[in-house]
């Protein structure tokens, strides 16, 4: 296993770093955010739309018998992670995360039919889907379904009930929702909006992060298919998808760090104060060089969490070595992000603490980003027990 990108990792990076330099510079983020606080919507569909159908970035976790491009020759886990280094970069306003990652994921744990023929709508890009999940869920203590599903026939109900939190619900065309069923739980597939007048409703609340809203999604009798059933209370296609998604969404923070440290040293080098740019200033120079150790590391953890996850059954268990390697990333790499994103505030002076400038997108996405999906300190107490310590009391 190596952690060095490949050739085609970097020509997909290339192709994406491009186009988001085209559709998602910081003043496009910065207008479409402005547009959302005022009512719009922050997701950029065009962009999605490009991302998905023409790059091809929707279907890198999918095997390619339903039309994706993961097969043991072909894209992976490892792919999925440049992509999201990349948005990370640009903290674009697409729903990669929330359609392409987690509920894939769910889907392809899943498996079946319905959830075949729901992959293949993913990959070709005709579709968006949300995980009807809090993104603040932690992997180790999945959430109890909060939907209730009364079944009308074998593959068929409908659903009743309300989930706060979920990530990707305003773009989403088909809802994943976790159920109770009369015996044992599922997963269910839910049309948004509904062929029912009001059956779903999404209403996007007040978030920290103003690139990716949160939402409350209200079932009121919504038509739903039946992908996935289990008996008792454990919801294994939703722990796998909080799993993966979490180590996936180091490689996230990862570049969110990235833009800020690079924006950050460039910045310092031209300012000028006392005749003298602010980056030859020892002090300066000590904050980025200690910063930028941070960074390496932080990249050293996500692409080991990529490649373990590349290495693990697409519908099974992740294993001991691939869940210690997310556990690992998602305890640095969070707070890596944190740090890099203060910094650039704080290094760009007065600038920074302005509106007009993009800093502020990446202090709160990283902020986001670091309670979602299990905090660092449910990672590491994750970590407690592969390493042969006392979790913390």
């Amino acid at each position: 296993m190596t952690l060095l990108y490949t050739e085609v990792e970097e020509e997909l990076r290339a192709a994406v770093r491009g186009l988001l330099a085209d559709k998602a510079s910081p003043s496009a983020v910065l207008d479409r955010a402005d547009s959302a606080a005022a009512g719009g919507t922050p997701y950029d569909a065009e962009l999605w739309k490009a991302l998905a159908r023409d790059i091809g970035v929707a279907g890198l976790l999918i095997p390619e018998e339903l039309g994706g491009s993961a097969s043991h020759e072909g894209a992976s886990a490892r792919e999925a992670a440049v992509v999201l280094e990349e948005l990370g970069r640009a903290v674009a306003p697409v729903p990669f995360l929330s359609s392409a990652v987690l509920a894939t994921q769910a889907l392809l744990v899943a498996g079946g039919e319905v959830a075949g023929e729901l992959l293949g709508r993913l990959a070709a890009g005709e579709a968006t889907a949300a995980l009807a999940v809090s993104f603040a869920a932690s992997p180790y203590a999945p959430p109890a379904p909060v939907a209730t599903l009364g079944e009308d026939g074998a593959v068929t109900g409908t659903v009743t009930g309300t989930v706060t939190g979920v990530i990707g619900a305003e773009a989403a065309d088909v809802l994943i929702v976790p159920v109770r069923l009369s015996q044992g739980v599922g997963l269910c597939a839910v049309e948004a909006p509904s062929t029912v007048q009001g059956a779903v409703r999404v209403a996007t609340v007040a978030s920290l992060d103003l690139t990716r809203p949160v939402a409350t999604v209200s079932f009121a009798s919504a038509p739903a298919r039946i992908v996935a059933r289990a008996e008792g209370l454990e919801l294994p296609w939703v722990w796998e998808a909080l799993a993966r998604g979490a180590g996936l969404l180091a490689s996230e923070q990862l570049g969110v760090a990235e833009w800020c440290l690079t924006t950050t040293v460039a910045y310092v080098k031209e300012r000028r104060q006392f005749a003298r740019p602010v980056g030859s200033f020892q002090a300066v120079k000590h904050r980025l060089a200690d910063l930028w150790l941070e960074v390496v590391g932080a990249r050293a953890a996500a692409r080991n969490a990529a490649a373990r996850l590349a290495e693990a059954p697409a519908a099974g268990p992740l294993g001991d070595e691939a869940a210690v390697a997310v556990a690992v990333a998602q305890a640095h790499c969070g707070a890596v992000a944190v740090h890099a994103a203060e910094e650039c505030v704080q290094l760009h002076g007065g600038i920074g603490m302005t509106w007009e400038h993009p800093a502020h997108l990446y202090l709160k996405r990283a902020k986001a980003d670091q309670i979602a999906l299990g905090t660092p300190g449910d990672h590491r107490d994750a970590l407690a027990g592969p390493a042969g310590l006392p979790a913390p009391l």
